[in-house]
């Protein structure tokens, strides 16, 4: 004892002197010291939460190196242990649910939520997609899971303009109106980002900056030419729009526009988005695009010119790795290290704002529970947003809503009965996702018998694939197949486990097969035999979130590498060529499939030989008193980069406007039998429906509807909803009523410019109540200094009860200078009870009365102007109500 307290005495001199040092240190030098816990010494200014989100960013990032700064600039953001800073990857995906990271409430996709026309609707989706994304980030967070899709930084919305049909990435945007656009992306990105004073729920991320929409197989390379009219008149307002909504992250595009490369453009990302919109968040680049500033766009030499020229512009962020040349750079004095540190300092600025180096207890947003995933509160608005989304096209005598207890009903097409069909591209996956098939199965009444036929393929060379049923596989001599476990991701032997499957078709979300494995770490081997039951040619494939291989008799048929996902993430298809087997022969199989991050969804798919698809699909119709025909597109065939050549589609983009051949005649063919038919469309751009609209009765658009497509399409086909969803976009009746899908100068492109008669009007949708207007009055005050106020009565002269979309438009007459023929001015979505009046008021902002010049310099002209307000466009044949008209003088 003695001892010990001979010892204690000198240790607390030497205390004493270090404290004193300290304090000497801190008054002469007057610097402050610093500790990780900051219960003893003061925090540093980081971590001061009265500063700004700016202050304390900066004070982080002078702390660092430049090679650590540099780190922090690409997707995959390290660790710096020293500051505590833990590992972030900035790519997360959310167009229209939490995508590519497990279970998530999957709306319809963008489009079709454009065609809800509902501006609170929207608000409501994208605030329930912050939820979960929060939800699930914490829970990653708390297992230290820092994945790519696993982050807060949500690259969504797309918000380009949807100018051509043809292009696959269409489905993706909210349409071809910059009004429209940007008012729905102001309700998503409000939705997104939270109403918190001081902090972000997620951060939004405008999409693609600013001049792109095909086509897919070239835009790496392609450049976009307008003049500044086109530029600020269609291609810019929505952004504009989202930037005063306060977006916090823009994401530059992949193409050139007007010589530049999007992420390199010192006139789109400073001169417009910075000075002029004083846009103060971060830019990210689409994925590779700066190392398509020299590999394709040539107008730099080399990696260190393009990284310097991209941050030099604006662009903070790089998808991809090109910004590890930046050392170099700065070494070779392409750029200085004060560019750096400005990038970077925007970077976390974002990441404080989204609290991310606070105390949990300080963000509310870390409180929301992952029970709020796949509620049944967010279940519920999915349902109601695949409904609002539907447009009823046509119907005629009535031929909808059907009777629910008709004998018989046939449903085909090849749409009807897959879920991967429903959800478009950038999905998440939804835990019970409901087929149209379903939908009617469950809609009808007990006695009503619902038959079924694929009918056609997709496409010719397109077939439709399924699941490998159970009764062709075998393991030693028993049904099904054997599969092996490993708890890592090289299927090192000895397995942790193995077990019976009937089949391949597995979809492990958010977890691991067991418990005792690492979720983010796995791989698993299934082996047996197939054993078909026809000869013929087959189609074997694979769709899968993982690092999946497929092989046939030791021979490798399918897989989806690493890349494949890391690029495009949502479970994609893999298939082999044709493939001829022998009925009763047993071939060798074997499917790996490798788990690294989040979701682990894994479905061996086949095509087999079917060559009575259309008599099958004809002698059902046959019975039936009335048939369902569920046709269209799928994101197989339409979307971004896509390796299809078949007739209609090349690289994601479309070729022609109408049905694929095959499923044209099919419909041709049962529509001869004299049946009441419903055409309902599944797809994500335009149709030309030319003979269908002459000859079938009933026409549906339901795009794709998300997880509750099932329901929401038969409580429209049975008259549980009443439809009122409206086209965001224009249906032509041929591409050759387009330009050249590559000229981006705006000539008759939207309905703004579109002086021929459309097949079915932007704006257009019809209800199964009938809408009156009446009594409209404007503001006294005309001058193009002050916002117009209209007021409207719309009556339902019908006994159901419905909703409505009020749409003003606006022509201004006043100018000899090229103006739109009309453009989309105010809209409202509103409920009108079965025999009643709304009055209803709707605000024209006083830029409306403006054009642009040649300059891109916004003007204005006193003058005659024509105001329409409706249910649709004026002056189109397919009006569904009367569309009244006022003649304003502007001065």
């Amino acid at each position: 004892m003695t001892r010990i307290k001979q010892l204690q005495l000198p240790l607390r001199s030497v205390l004493i002197k270090i404290i004193y040092s300290l304090i000497f240190v801190v008054v002469i030098c007057g610097c402050v010291p610093t500790s990780k816990t900051g219960s003893v010494l003061q925090q540093p200014a980081y971590l001061n939460l009265q500063l700004s989100p700016k202050e304390r960013a900066a004070d982080l990032v002078a702390r660092m190196t430049l090679e650590e700064k540099i780190a922090q600039m690409q997707n995959q953001a390290p660790a710096i242990e020293r500051l505590d800073i833990p590992a972030y990857n900035w790519w997360s995906e959310g167009l229209h649910g939490v995508a590519r990271a497990g279970l998530a409430t999957v709306f319809p996709q963008a489009i079709g939520l454009a065609a809800s026309w509902d501006e609170p609707h929207m608000h409501q989706v994208a605030t329930v997609i912050s939820d979960e994304a929060r939800a699930k980030h914490h829970a990653f967070a708390a297992r230290d899971k820092r994945f790519i899709y696993q982050g807060l930084t949500l690259w969504s919305p797309n918000i380009n303009i949807f100018r051509d049909p043809r292009w696959g990435r269409g489905q993706e945007t909210y349409g071809e109106d910059p009004f429209l656009t940007g008012r729905m992306a102001v309700q998503f990105i409000e939705g997104l980002q939270g109403d918190d004073p001081t902090y972000l729920k997620t951060v939004a991320t405008v999409k693609h900056f600013a001049v792109h929409s095909g086509p897919e197989p070239e835009r790496h390379e392609f450049d976009a030419i307008t003049n500044k009219r086109d530029l600020y008149d269609t291609y810019l307002p929505q952004f504009e729009m989202g930037v005063q909504a306060g977006v916090a992250s823009l994401m530059c595009a992949y193409n050139r526009y007007n010589g530049e490369p999007s992420c390199s453009s010192e006139y789109l990302l400073q001169d417009i988005l910075r000075d002029s919109w004083q846009f103060d968040g971060f830019v990210v680049s689409d994925c590779g695009a700066i190392a398509d500033i020299h590999l394709h766009h040539k107008t730099s030499i080399d990696a260190l010119q393009s990284a310097a020229r991209a941050v030099r512009a604006g662009t903070d962020l790089n998808c991809g790795t090109v910004y590890g040349s930046l050392e170099e750079s700065v070494s070779k004095h392409l750029l200085t290290e004060t560019e750096i540190d400005q990038a970077v300092t925007r970077l976390f600025t974002a990441r404080m704002k989204l609290g991310m180096f606070d105390p949990p207890e300080k963000v509310a947003y870390t409180q929301i529970p992952y029970t709020v995933i796949d509620s049944p509160k967010h279940r519920e608005l999915a349902l109601q947003a695949a409904q609002k989304s539907i447009v009823l096209l046509k119907n005629d005598n009535n031929t909808l809503p059907l009777k629910k207890d008709l004998d018989t009903l046939a449903v085909i097409g090849p749409n009807a009965d897959q879920w991967l069909m429903l959800l478009g591209n950038y999905n998440g996956v939804p835990a019970d996702p409901v087929t149209p098939l379903r939908g009617v199965r469950e809609a009808v009444s007990p006695q009503t018998r619902v038959l079924f036929a694929q009918g056609s393929e997709l496409a010719d060379g397109l077939p439709m694939l399924y699941p490998v049923p159970a009764k062709v596989l075998s393991n030693d001599g028993k049904a099904g197949l054997k599969a092996f476990f490993f708890n890592n991701t090289q299927l090192d032997e000895p397995a942790l486990f193995s077990q019976r499957f009937d089949n391949i078709d597995v979809n492990w979300q958010d977890n691991a097969p067991r418990e005792d494995m690492d979720d983010d770490g796995f791989s698993v081997r299934w082996q047996g035999e197939l054993t078909p039951e026809y000869s013929g040619n087959y189609q074997l494939g694979v769709i899968s979130t993982c690092n999946t291989k497929v092989l046939l008799n030791g021979k490798l048929v399918a897989s989806t590498p690493y890349h494949f996902r890391d690029e495009f993430g949502d479970p994609r298809t893999r298939k082999s060529d044709w493939i001829h087997l022998e009925a009763g022969k047993p071939y060798q199989l074997e499917v790996t499939a490798i788990e690294t991050y989040a979701d682990a969804q894994v479905q061996l798919v086949w095509a087999e030989p079917k060559p009575d698809l259309h008599h099958q699909a004809l002698a059902i119709a046959k019975q039936a008193d009335a048939v369902v025909m569920v046709m269209g597109l799928t994101a197989r065939m339409e979307g971004e980069e896509m390796d299809i050549q078949v007739d209609g589609f090349r690289g994601g983009d479309r070729t022609q406007l109408g049905l694929p051949k095959v499923q044209q005649q099919l419909v041709k063919d049962v529509h001869a039998l004299g049946k009441p038919v419903v055409l309902v469309l599944l797809n994500g751009s335009a149709l030309a429906l030319n003979w269908e609209q002459q000859h079938i009765p009933a026409i549906v658009e339901a795009w794709y509807p998300g997880q509750a497509a099932g329901t929401a399409i038969a409580s429209v086909l049975f008259g549980d909803y009443n439809p009122a969803g409206r086209l965001p976009i224009t249906f032509y009746q041929s591409v050759t009523q387009l330009p050249p899908f590559e000229d981006y100068t705006v000539t008759t492109q939207t309905y703004r410019y579109f002086d021929k008669e459309p097949l079915y009007p932007f704006g257009y949708g019809l209800s199964y109540s009938r809408f009156d207007y009446g009594n409209l009055q404007v503001s006294k005050q005309h001058s193009h200094r002050n916002n117009l106020l209209l007021e409207v009565d719309v009556t339902n002269r019908s006994q159901r009860d419905g909703e409505e979309v009020v749409q003003a438009y606006l022509s201004n007459l006043a100018t000899d200078v090229r103006v739109p023929l009309r453009s989309l001015v105010a809209f409202k979505r509103v409920k009108v009870a079965a025999g009643s009046t709304q009055r209803v008021a709707l605000l024209v902002d006083a830029k409306a009365f403006t054009y642009f010049d040649d300059n891109g310099k916004r003007m204005f002209k006193s003058g005659k102007f024509e105001l329409a307000v409706g249910g649709g466009q004026p002056d189109q044949h397919l009006s569904s109500s009367n569309i009244l008209k006022k003649t304003l003088m502007i001065d």
